[in-house]
C-alpha cells in the first residue's frame, strides 16, 4: 500500500508552481518535506530549467508495517511542466481554471513517478495522460473539447487495471489506428502492470512500458460511449445512453506467460469484433 502519495503530490505542486526561482527542495525546511529529511538529503537543484534530475522519496509500507523509503530519479524539469500547464490552459480555456489544471498535471506526474518503467520522458507522458484526464472530465460535463475528429470512446475496466483491461486497451488502440479513442481503469488499481502481461503483449509488438494502472472515475465512465467491464461490473456507475458490456475473462494475476497467452488471444478476438461493430468495417478475426 502506498503511503504519503497525496502529501507528496500536494507538496510537489507547491514546489512546481512557486513564484521564487530558488529550488524548492533545497530551500524547504526538513519538516516541510512530506516524508522528512531523506528528501532534502537527496535533492539536487530541483526543477531547474536545465532539466536537472530530481530525486523524490516515496514511502511504501512493508508487510511488517514499517516504512521503506524508495528513491525515484525523476527527470522533471520545471520549465517543461510549466509548458504542459500553459498548453492545457489554452486547450481547456473556459472549461477549467489554472489551479485545476496544475493539480491534474502534478497528480498524473506523481502516479507516473511511482509506476512508469521508463522515466526519461515523464514530463511528456504526464502531459499526455493529464490531457486525456481533463478531456474525459470535460466531456462528462457536456463541454466541447477540440479534437482531430469525433470518434467513439471505449473504456475498459477491470479490478486492478494491471492485466485484462490494459491488454484490451492496447489491442483496440493498435487495431483501431485512431478510429476509436481508448482508455482503461481499475476499480482498485495495482501499483504496477503485471510483468507477465507486459511480456505476452510484447510478443505482439505492443509495449506497455508507458502505461500504468489508473483509478476508475465517474468522469471516465461518463465520457465513454462504450464501457466494458471485466470482473468488476458492480463497481462501475451506470449512466443512460452508454453501452455496457461485461466480458467474462480469466484474471491473469499470478499466472505464467503460457497461461496468459490464451487470455490475450481471447481479448484480441473480442476487440476485433467490437471494432468491426463500432466502425462498420469487418476484420479478419471478426469474420472468421
Amino acid at each position: 500500500m502506498l503511503v504519503g502519495l497525496v502529501e507528496v503530490s500536494l507538496w510537489l505542486r507547491r514546489c512546481l508552481f512557486a513564484t521564487t526561482d530558488t529550488p524548492c527542495l533545497a530551500r524547504a525546511r526538513p519538516d516541510e518535506h512530506p516524508l522528512g529529511r531523506p528528501v532534502a538529503d537527496h535533492a539536487m537543484d530541483a526543477f531547474s530549467p536545465d532539466a536537472t534530475p530530481v530525486v523524490v522519496a516515496i514511502a511504501r509500507r512493508r508487510p511488517a508495517g514499517g516504512r521503506n523509503l524508495e528513491h525515484f530519479a525523476l527527470t522533471s524539469p520545471h520549465a517543461r511542466l510549466h509548458q504542459t500547464v500553459d498548453e492545457l490552459r489554452r486547450r481547456f480555456h473556459g472549461i477549467f481554471g489554472p489551479e485545476t489544471i496544475e493539480a491534474v498535471v502534478v497528480d498524473v506526474f506523481t502516479e507516473l513517478a511511482l509506476t512508469a518503467r521508463i522515466t526519461a520522458h515523464l514530463p511528456v507522458l504526464a502531459a499526455r495522460h493529464a490531457r486525456e484526464r481533463l478531456a474525459a472530465v470535460a466531456r462528462s460535463q457536456g463541454a466541447t473539447v477540440t479534437t482531430a475528429a469525433a470518434v467513439p470512446e471505449v473504456l475498459f475496466v477491470c479490478v486492478h487495471n494491471a492485466g485484462r483491461s490494459q491488454m484490451a486497451a492496447a489491442l483496440l488502440a493498435h487495431h483501431a489506428a485512431g478510429a476509436v479513442r481508448v482508455t482503461s481503469a481499475g476499480s482498485a488499481p495495482a501499483d504496477s502492470i503485471n510483468p507477465a502481461v507486459r511480456d505476452v503483449m510484447a510478443e505482439f509488438g505492443l509495449s506497455l512500458d508507458t502505461e500504468f494502472p489508473k483509478r476508475l472515475t465517474t468522469e471516465a465512465v461518463e465520457a465513454a460511449d462504450v464501457v466494458i467491464t471485466m470482473g468488476c461490473g458492480d463497481a462501475c456507475p451506470v449512466f443512460p445512453g452508454k453501452r455496457y458490456l461485461d466480458w467474462e475473462l480469466t484474471d491473469p494475476a499470478g499466472k505464467a506467460a503460457e497461461q496468459i497467452r490464451p487470455i490475450r488471444d481471447d481479448i484480441d478476438a473480442r476487440v476485433r469484433h467490437l471494432l468491426a461493430e463500432l466502425t462498420g468495417t469487418p476484420t479478419e478475426a471478426a469474420t472468421s
